[in-house]
């Protein structure tokens, strides 16, 4: 299988929850645990992109075989901390044909979808994976092919990778994953997406 690591970005300053969506109860652990240990599963290298609340989070976090990087510049949108994992990738001169980047409030998406793009990519065929839902929207979790990763390194603003998706409509390939691809963006979907997945 190809070398694909796997960038997490979990920079956000959590505005409307008014408190760490990362740190947020999941089960037993974390949320950002919670992602870190599903993904670990793939046997790939995963970088976890911090920012907001980094001093917070990563005593939380450095049990774990993963490599944090802590994006200086996350106040201008998820655009700089998907530059900022590419950039840690080239710097640690990781072999990647591809990589996978995923956020850490999507905690619905099982690992069996990150699987599922992973096996679906194909090398040479400038291939982008995208997760879809059933309203057709289109984005993250993706996968991009490596002639994608001067375009992802500069990215401005807030849209992240998605930009990338749209401009390149004839190299996506879409990936269902219905309601599981919901977000946690305010306490209330926090506490409804909880209620609904524990209880």
């Amino acid at each position: 299988m190809a070398d694909i690591p796997i960038i997490l970005l979990a920079a956000g300053v959590s505005s409307r929850m008014g408190k760490p969506k990362q740190l947020l109860p999941w089960g037993e652990q974390t949320l950002i645990e919670h992602q870190i240990q599903m993904l670990m599963q793939a046997g790939k290298s995963v970088i976890v992109v911090l920012g907001a609340y980094a001093d917070l989070i990563l005593p939380v976090i450095q049990k774990y075989p993963v490599i944090g990087v802590v994006n200086d510049n996350w106040k201008s949108g998820m655009a700089s901390s998907v530059a900022c994992g590419i950039k840690e990738i080239e710097r640690l001169e990781l072999t990647a044909e591809a990589v996978l980047i995923t956020l850490v409030d999507q905690p619905l998406i099982p690992f069996i979808h990150f699987e599922a793009m992973l096996n679906a990519f194909e090398e040479g065929h400038q291939q982008i994976i995208a997760s879809t839902s059933a309203e057709g929207w289109q984005g993250v979790p993706a996968l991009f092919d490596r002639c994608y990763f001067n375009k992802l390194q500069n990215l401005q603003g807030e849209k992240g990778a998605k930009t990338i998706i749209q401009q390149y409509p004839d190299k996506v390939r879409s990936l269902l994953c219905n309601e599981i691809i919901k977000d946690v963006d305010t306490l209330e979907s926090y506490r409804e997406l909880y209620q609904n997945h524990f209880n």
